[in-house]
């Protein structure tokens, strides 16, 4: 799609040139429109009478030197050499260089017979296509990019713990494995850098954008469950520290005890990536308005977590006496799990999301017409929405406007949103750490007999 707007602007900005100037044909309007293109609709905007006062000057360099003198080696020097001087005292910022690159291209393409004011006013009629272009039919808004980068995070994030869980297991961990975990959470740091700069950029896509109209604006509840995710992120990070101070230096021989200690922690670790990776799917299905089912594998996933986390509190008060096998219940390390956990926090994440429903639902764009809605751009494809697609696009914002109605009839449940029915089978956790050392898989499963949240197949 960017290749025919980029296409189409400078073909329709060539056709202009044809159509309002005379003489000889002059590419300088579609080379502007082609560099006006290069934005989202807002930045179009904001950035337009910097593209056009770089274009220009350099138009203008090149036309002097293009009529004085022609092309030269010191021509083609000196061309740049002003038109970097001319940025920088405009203050062009990122724009600056535009004005040398619009100075060599249109010192490639002069022809004397061509004369400054025709140059100019196709530098004008192309940096308005390039607007008009971004503006009619604007860039598509990278939802789902953002989207994806944000499920990949969570996932990054979870695998230095999955991996640490499939350690534990295989027998007696040593630093320079601690180390190599330690490593893929510095890898995931820079996944949360970059799913930062994709969710700013769906921000930026939206601003003046039609496609944005009536649309929920997913940006912010990304970037809130971004926020928690790296604060995730540094609770695992003091997490593998702790374990490489605590862990034994020397050749520790295992012994049964140590080996049930490292089995009940691998299935800690197993469950708190699986509440990483289902808070990740949760602010997904947030975006989309289908969060129930999700934050109900999610706060399953949270109570199970929380047992296993108070069942290894109470065997630090059992352990009189430690040893070398017993190093993973030093308290540093369940501080460390305990606050990860504590980021983790449903109720604080559906307040989030109420208050930012709540602002979706009373913008003014919120409520159009299904006709006009219909007729606006879609989102993500380069065509209208049309009358099908109105209950797709937008169910983001139905969904605020339903749950909005919920609060104002008194329905809210607060913190009891997900019911007070635990399952009784969530109360035999222990039973399931206990079996770990045995080879014993626990129960672990949901009502109805479906697997609990978190537990695949293999564990």
């Amino acid at each position: 799609m960017t290749t025919f707007r980029l296409t189409a602007a400078a073909v329709v900005a060539y056709l202009l040139t044809l159509v309002l100037t005379r003489g000889t044909v002059d590419l300088t309007g579609a080379l502007t429109a082609l560099l006006v293109m290069q934005a989202s609709a807002f930045s179009t905007l904001k950035m337009g009478i910097v593209r056009v006062g770089a274009v220009l000057g350099g138009v203008l360099i090149a036309t002097f030197l293009s009529n004085w003198i022609g092309l030269t080696w010191w021509s083609l020097g000196a061309a740049v050499a002003t038109a970097l001087l001319l940025g920088k005292a405009l203050r062009l910022g990122d724009q600056a260089l535009e004005t040398p690159i619009s100075a060599m291209l249109i010192l490639a393409v002069a022809n004397p017979a061509i004369a400054a004011e025709v140059r100019i006013l196709n530098t004008f009629l192309g940096a308005a296509v390039g607007v008009g272009f971004n503006l009619l039919y604007p860039p598509a808004m990278p939802t789902r990019s953002a989207e994806s980068s944000v499920r990949g995070t969570a996932d990054a994030i979870a695998a230095p713990l999955l991996a640490a869980a499939d350690g534990l297991r295989s027998g007696p961990v040593s630093r320079g494995q601690i180390s190599g975990w330690a490593d893929a959470v510095r890898a995931a740091d820079r996944r949360v850098d970059g799913a930062r700069e994709t969710v700013a950029a769906l921000a930026d896509s939206r601003r003046l954008n039609p496609r944005a109209v009536a649309t929920a604006d997913v940006a912010p509840v990304l970037s809130s469950g971004l926020a928690t995710l790296e604060s995730c992120l540094l609770g695992i990070q003091a997490l593998f520290v702790v374990m490489r101070t605590e862990v034994p230096t020397g050749e520790t021989p295992d012994d049964p005890y140590g080996e049930e200690l490292r089995s009940a922690f691998a299935v800690v670790f197993d469950d708190v990536a699986a509440c990483i990776s289902g808070f990740g799917e949760l602010v997904i299905a947030e975006a989309h308005g289908r969060e129930q089912d999700v934050e109900s594998r999610v706060d399953h996933s949270l109570e199970v977590l929380r047992e296993t986390e108070a069942i290894l509190s109470e065997l630090i008060l059992t352990d009189a006496e430690p040893n070398g096998s017993s190093w993973l219940l030093r308290g540093s390390i369940l501080a460390a799990v305990g606050h990860v956990l504590a980021q983790l926090d449903l109720e604080e994440r559906a307040r989030i999301r109420r208050a930012w429903r709540d602002e979706q639902a009373s913008k003014p764009l919120a409520q159009l017409p299904a006709l006009v809605q219909a007729a606006l751009p879609h989102p993500d494809r380069p065509q209208i929405r049309g009358l099908a697609g109105a209950n797709t696009v937008w169910h983001s914002l139905d969904a605020a406007r339903a749950e909005r109605g919920d609060r104002h009839e008194g329905d809210r449940h607060g913190g009891d949103r997900h019911g007070g029915d635990r399952h009784e089978g969530d109360r035999h956790e222990g039973d399931r750490l206990k079996g770990e050392g045995d080879g014993g898989e626990g129960d672990g499963s949901a009502a109805g007999g479906a697997p609990a949240p978190g537990e695949g197949p293999d564990r």
